[in-house]
């Protein structure tokens, strides 16, 4: 079978402008070659930084802003895509070559119908008809697993959820049936149910329409259960090319062997789970309108210990958290810290109280001012907190940055200077400069790659031997819990449905919903994703 898509010795660079300096370009990825085949699906995997995007989107002859692709071919069914002018080029992308992103609630228009978003590069294209287009998009949606196909597109946006719309964008790729699609890490911000249902989606959908796909992960137990073959990057350079079944099972590279092996961190439980240390009792809480998010939550944290927080996208988890900050007060319900309750209400917390209970955020970008450097972020809760200024900040924000194992080389950089990981770090240090005795941890290492999140939750680990630190761990990943937790907690609605020991929890008999998130964390092995399924099914048909 002749290959679809050929790229060979590819060279793509960028331009730097460092502050009082000429301009400087930078090799971002060197000497690429692959090839694939209609129907088949190529995993794109490496650490943050590697290529794999930059990667991608050649195979649409595109480079984002100060990037170029300066040298190689990028070759579909024998064209290359680097010779063709702009309007031939417009003529392939959204037509033989389509993308899904990774967050598709940034990429739907909230003005817009699901229905005329999905078919509107088909039109543009005038590849069919309107109603063509709209059997077809009808068709995908049932393909895809989608609710009421027939009038699932009528809705807007924000009227599905996360996994549907990520599927929603899967169906508008394929709605103008090309030949490529390429899946940039189109399951990382989902919970585990859910990424298994757009999985087993994408992979349905490759297999119906025989399209061929690049899939971009920093997970490589997600990219074996949809791949034929996987290319390992690190720094714009190819580590290792293979066999799906060959790259989990018998590496040839030391950094794919560190890949495999990731999920290798455990951590063993605190005996004296006992303590009270903070509290959180009865809480009842709703938002705006009376709808009610938490019902009846009770749970505790030992001094020095982790509880694990786990449950689906919605279950209330970021809320308990909004919650014990203060940021949203309960209709019922306490927080009670070394056997003193805080106001319900931010505003109403003492400047101490707000010291004692910081968070760590999800998305370190978004957490922090671009405009203010790394040792402005990590200074100000110095100043706010404890009035120090000057040289003493500065030397005090250096060993923060020594304890985050950064150094007080990064205190005059800027977020935009610094990779994933070391804007986590930042994030951690910012809320250890307040001395805190809690800190809550939402999803702080969801978007990272799996060797950064592993060192941010050795870090963590090895700070709360130190400090005797407590932590609250919201996620949704359960080989975290294991990793890190002392005790956990499951929710489910808003509703707990269990807590307790990390051991008593994650071992069987397990209630319906937990046994449910534990089968749902990819394994890494070929066929992993087909035994769940056929789990599913039979289940199904028993009930």
């Amino acid at each position: 079978m002749p290959d679809l898509l050929d790229v060979r010795n590819l060279k793509i660079e960028a331009t730097s402008f460092p502050p009082g300096e000429a301009p400087q370009r930078i090799t971002i990825v060197e000497d690429v070659s692959f090839t694939l085949q209609r129907g088949k699906v190529l995993g794109l995997i490496g650490e943050s930084g590697a290529g794999k995007s930059t990667i991608g989107l050649s195979a649409l002859a595109y480079g984002r802003g100060g990037v170029e692709i300066s040298g190689g071919e990028v070759r579909l069914n024998g064209q290359d895509l680097l010779s063709l002018g702009k309007r031939e080029i417009r003529a392939v992308r959204g037509a033989r070559v389509c993308y899904v992103s990774q967050s598709a609630a940034a990429s739907f228009n909230p003005a817009h119908r699901l229905i005329d978003q999905v078919i509107e590069a088909t039109l543009l294209h005038g590849l069919m008809k309107r109603p063509e287009a709209e059997q077809r998009a009808i068709h995908l949606f049932d393909i895809l697993g989608l609710p009421d196909p027939d009038t699932f597109g009528r809705r807007y946006p924000h009227q599905v959820s996360g996994g549907q719309l990520q599927r929603a964008m899967t169906a508008m790729a394929l709605c103008s049936n090309p030949d490529l699609i390429v899946f940039d890490e189109p399951t990382t911000a989902l919970d585990v149910t859910t990424q298994i249902d757009v999985l087993a989606a994408i992979k349905h959908a490759i297999e119906e329409t025989h399209t061929a796909a690049l899939y971009i992960t920093h997970d490589l137990a997600v990219v074996a259960q949809v791949s034929d073959d996987i290319m390992v990057l690190r720094e714009g350079h190819m580590v290792e090319y293979g066999a799906t079944e060959q790259i989990i099972s018998a590496p040839k590279e030391d950094y794919t062997r560190a890949l495999v092996n990731v999920r290798s961190l455990k951590h063993t439980e605190a005996d004296d789970q006992d303590d009270h240390y903070f509290q959180m009792r009865a809480i009842h809480a709703a938002y705006t309108g009376g709808h009610k998010v938490l019902h009846d939550i009770s749970i505790h944290v030992p001094k020095g210990q982790t509880l694990a927080i786990v449950g689906e996208s919605g279950s209330g988890k970021s809320t308990l958290a909004r919650v014990a900050t203060g940021l949203l007060p309960p209709s019922q319900g306490e927080v009670i810290l070394d056997g003193e309750p805080l106001p319900p209400a931010l505003k109403w917390r003492s400047r101490d109280q707000l010291r004692r209970l910081q968070l760590i955020y999800q998305m370190a970008d978004t957490a922090m001012n671009p405009r203010q450097t790394v040792g402005q972020i990590i200074g100000r809760p110095l100043t706010f907190y404890e009035g120090i200024k000057g040289e003493a900040r500065d030397k005090r924000v250096g060993d923060l940055l020594d304890q985050i194992e950064m150094g007080e080389g990064y205190i005059d950089r800027y977020p935009a200077e610094l990779s994933g990981g070391q804007k986590q770090r930042v994030a951690i240090a910012r809320a250890l400069a307040a001395r805190p005795e809690i800190i809550i941890c939402d999803e702080p290492t969801s978007a990272l790659d799996p060797l950064v999140a592993d060192g941010i939750l050795r870090l963590l680990l090895n700070l709360q031997k130190e400090r005797q630190l407590s932590y609250i761990f919201i996620t949704h990943d359960i080989s975290i819990v294991r990793a890190i937790a002392d005790s956990v907690a499951v929710m489910f609605q808003g509703e707990l449905v269990q807590f307790g020991p990390k051991s008593k929890v994650l071992t069987p008999p397990y209630d319906d919903y937990t046994d449910l998130l534990l089968r749902s964390v990819p394994e890494m092995e070929t066929g992993w994703l087909e035994t769940v399924l056929a789990t599913r099914k039979r289940e199904s048909a028993d009930n």
